[in-house]
């Protein structure tokens, strides 16, 4: 049964909340970061992309990065632009992206509910990625970005959730990208008590976004675990930040396809291998409609793709889902993109980039083609997760992203 903690959150005054709070670490490079945060002292950037404060040259990976953040981050501390709460609070944390609304519980996960799959996962780790992460918890001594959880919806949450945001909120910002933040703190211990007695019937939590965030966590976890002699088990560092969202609340976005070159082949000899497994068929449609048919985009020209009878097996959950059909049918057989986790040949596009994003990088020759898919749903993920499958690489782009910043969870008791 799913474990919810309330914590002494550390975030800003609510005049330093709009400039602070920052989008996840792993949306944007370094540069586009530098640009984000130029101007802005107080941009939660500084935390977590710490690198825009040294040389532009330096390897992210470098001691020093995490030693700028956590100079940073206290330096946030310092000067009252973050402010513990006196108390172990409950957080509600509701978004709105284009009139749609996700509402969420902030607060702390058990890490032994991550490795004991209380808490599924649908997508492999990079280790590199999940070191990075590892190092810069532990150097900072606290989770700066939240991991983005879902569970299937429940009646009774529903209304535990609707019951705690009729006060006025704590914030109410609308950040550059038009997105709202809105967040409660819930002081009631008998609320908390009830909605930490409804989350106990729970059988599982999904994580939706924030993999490497969770598994570097959960590894800190074990790693103090065994350096502490007195460990009991309720200190802070068993425990880590996350927003839990019902399902039916989120929106995935379709998660687009480009790859730099044709494996050698001519355009007429691409189309008649890609003709082999799909119907192709000229379009001024950019974006598929439905699941099983793809957009691709050749040469300033867009084509449907539909899958063929035959290309895929309908009982395998995880070969039906349309990135793995594109994958096995097209972007290894034709282009030779084996591992799309490594290869270099490859880019991934976030569908809130749009179907312009994926003409440009063609038209410009960063790639050769790009591919539009119909968005994986919030169901398959779950299903999949439920029977302990993994899925591709870069299957789902939620949106809208959690902020990091808005509430901060430390490691320290």
């Amino acid at each position: 049964m799913a474990t919810v903690r309330p914590f002494k959150g550390i975030r800003a005054p609510k005049d330093i909340a709009p400039k602070l709070a920052a989008l996840p670490y792993d949306v944007m490079n370094s540069e586009e970061a530098r640009k984000m945060a130029e101007g802005n002292p107080h941009s939660f950037l500084h935390v977590t992309k710490p690198e825009i404060d040294l040389d532009p040259g330096i390897d992210l990976y470098d001691p020093s990065v995490y030693a700028k953040a956590r100079e940073n981050f206290q330096l946030f501390l310092k000067k009252g632009y973050l402010k513990q709460d006196p108390g172990a609070w409950f957080y509600i944390y509701k978004q709105v992206m284009d009139g749609r609304s996700q509402i969420g519980l902030m607060c702390c996960c058990a890490a032994e509910e991550y490795w004991n799959d209380t808490i599924k996962k649908h997508e492999l780790t990079r280790a590199d990625k999940e070191e990075d992460r590892l190092k810069h918890v532990d150097t900072i001594n606290a989770n700066a970005g939240p991991v983005f959880l879902t569970y299937k919806a429940k009646d009774s949450i529903n209304s535990l959730i609707d019951k705690s945001i009729v006060d006025s909120p704590e914030y109410d910002f609308t950040s550059n990208d038009g997105i709202r933040h809105v967040l409660w703190v819930v002081k009631d211990s008998t609320w908390s008590k009830n909605i930490i007695a409804e989350f106990a019937k729970i059988p599982f939590l999904y994580v939706a976004d924030g993999h490497h965030r969770s598994a570097a966590a959960s590894r800190i976890a074990k790693v103090r675990r065994e350096q502490n002699v007195k460990h009991t088990g309720s200190e802070e560092y068993n425990f880590f930040l996350a927003v839990l969202f019902p399902h039916n609340h989120l929106y995935i976005m379709d998660y687009n396809r480009a790859v730099k070159d044709l494996n050698g082949l001519s355009q007429d000899a691409f189309l008649k291998k890609v003709e082999e497994k799909f119907t192709v068929e000229k379009t001024s449609e950019k974006k598929p409609d439905r699941a099983l048919s793809f957009g691709m985009y050749l040469k300033g020209q867009w084509y449907k793709l539909t899958a063929k009878h035959g290309s895929f097996d309908p009982k395998d959950p995880v070969g039906c889902l349309d990135v793995s059909i594109l994958q096995k049918n097209l972007l290894e057989p034709v282009l030779s993109i084996g591992d799309p986790r490594k290869d270099k040949r490859i880019d991934f596009i976030g569908g809130i980039r749009g179907m312009s994003e994926l003409e440009r990088i063609v038209n410009e020759g960063k790639a050769a083609v790009s591919f539009s898919m119909y968005p994986t749903s919030i169901e398959q993920l779950m299903a999949i997760a439920d029977k302990g499958m993994i899925m591709p690489p870069k299957s789902t782009w939620f949106e809208p992203k959690l902020r990091s910043g808005v509430v901060i969870h430390s490691l320290a008791d």
